[in-house]
């Protein structure tokens, strides 16, 4: 059986594999209707479990946006917009992302102006590391080689999209594994680092965590989990830009501070505000909407503050990079580092899936110090954070 990649109504088909791989990993091999629930929570980014993830950030995705989006810019940015809902999300799940941390802040802005100094401008910094934006067909050809790398072609339906606040998502959809891929921000140096992101860490980590004691909200309280959240986001993040020539953090520097901004300010002061940071008016659009998901009056001070925790994870698993053991990280799931050495004797290690680019730990560690270098941490800064 073929394994069809979809985009817009068009298909790609791409030779399978083995047959007794095809049947082994095929969607349709996956686990029996019944099951499902527990594989999209496998999937889950949330610290909850609840299976409600995916419905929050739907819920909180303005469903008036581009006539808001040309509103405020016909205004010379001195509109800020009245988001509207199809499904609000509910006040308290709401309330639980409202609140922004300053923990990090001072690291954030040192982040975004060692990159500056270096690039001059943002849109400079995006050109020269992240190259041109891929045609489809070059997409298609990269997330094949990817795939082929790491043992999982026809595992996955892939969809292209313009249509995304983040540059990609990996969720389970009908029972399938899917990735979606914004092809707006789909650049030729940076889109493998996007997929370490989706499939080397979230999806590789949710199908380990498939086979573990823990993978039912009942097995993860039983066994005393803590959230999977920032491990997760940091784990997925700092694989993200493993191996770039300049790993800056740049991305989860920006998040971190917008949301912050974006607690005490509205929508045009933050636009303004982050005008110190990125010119690209369609950019500063985008970063604005997403710390002000949710909120419908968007001239008060409020955020959606989930966008913090992939800068909190990143310093979090660099503070502790000595001491983790990184392959038993992906190996047992969707777990945070603090429960590895607890875990290690429960698991199931057999067949685990563990991404190429773990498989050399030294390595691998060689471009944690990188990533150190490079956006100016030290041991002493994170020991007294954290």
């Amino acid at each position: 059986m073929l394994e069809s990649i979809r985009v817009t109504g068009t298909s790609i088909v791409l030779p399978p594999k083995p047959k007794s791989k095809i049947k082994r990993r095929h969607c349709s091999a996956l686990p029996k209707p019944k099951q499902q629930p527990q594989l999209s929570r496998s999937f889950e980014k949330a610290d909850d479990f609840s299976g409600k993830r995916f419905c929050i950030l739907t819920a909180i995705k303005p469903t008036n946006l581009e006539k808001e989006k040309l509103r405020f810019f016909k205004s010379d940015y001195m509109y800020n917009p009245q988001f509207e809902y199809a499904n609000p999300a509910l006040r308290n799940v709401l309330a639980k992302h409202s609140n922004a941390s300053d923990r990090f802040l001072k690291q954030s802005i040192h982040i975004m102006e060692l990159t500056l100094q270096k690039y001059g401008s943002y849109e400079k910094f995006e050109q020269t590391t992240g190259g041109s934006l891929l045609s489809r067909p070059r997409i298609w050809s990269h997330v094949r080689k990817y795939m082929t790398k790491e043992g999982c072609l026809g595992e996955i339906v892939v969809h292209l999209t313009e249509d995304l606040l983040s540059r990609a998502s990996m969720t389970v959809v009908n029972g399938c594994p899917t990735l979606t891929i914004n092809v707006a921000a789909a650049r030729e140096h940076w889109l493998e680092g996007m997929l370490r992101h989706e499939i080397g860490t979230h999806y590789f980590r949710g199908i380990n965590n498939l086979q573990q004691p823990w993978n039912s909200w009942t097995g993860r309280r039983r066994h005393e989990l803590k959230p999977n959240n920032p491990t997760e986001e940091g784990l997925a993040s700092i694989h993200s830009v493993l191996f770039r020539k300049d790993p800056f953090l740049w991305r989860a520097a920006l998040l971190y501070y917008t949301v912050y901004q974006a607690s005490h300010m509205s929508f045009c002061e933050l636009f303004r505000d982050i005008g110190t940071f990125v010119k690209d008016p369609s950019t500063r659009w985008d970063y604005c909407v997403r710390a002000k998901r949710g909120w419908t009056d968007t001239s008060q001070p409020g955020c959606f503050s989930k966008d913090q925790v992939y800068l909190d994870g990143i310093l979090q698993i660099l503070r502790y990079r000595e001491s983790i053991d990184f392959h038993l990280l992906t190996a047992l799931g969707k777990v945070s580092y603090e429960d590895v050495d607890r875990l290690k004797g429960l698991a199931v290690t057999e067949n685990m899936r563990v991404p190429h680019f773990l498989q050399n730990h030294e390595r691998y560690r060689e471009h944690l110090e990188k990533i150190m270098e490079v956006n100016e941490l030290t041991d002493r800064e994170l020991q007294a954070l954290i």
